[in-house]
């Protein structure tokens, strides 16, 4: 997956935020997708994938949140 990939992820809204972590080769990122397996396709998809250490915490919408 090339740089214009990973814009076009977020452009189409599945990428919805990408930070990375100070002083490490690392990211911290938000994904929102319709399935564990549309995850799991998008981030196999990253070049690097194969060298990757990736952990996945999923998330759901608090009832307090007040834009959910």
């Amino acid at each position: 997956m090339r740089k214009t990939d990973v814009q076009q992820l977020q452009q189409c809204g599945k990428w919805l935020h990408l930070w990375r972590i100070t002083g490490e080769y690392a990211n911290f990122s938000i994904f929102d997708v319709e399935s564990n397996d549309e995850l799991h396709t998008l981030l196999a998809g990253l070049p690097l994938f194969p060298y990757m250490d990736i952990h996945v915490t999923p998330l759901a919408t608090h009832p307090c949140d007040i834009n959910a």
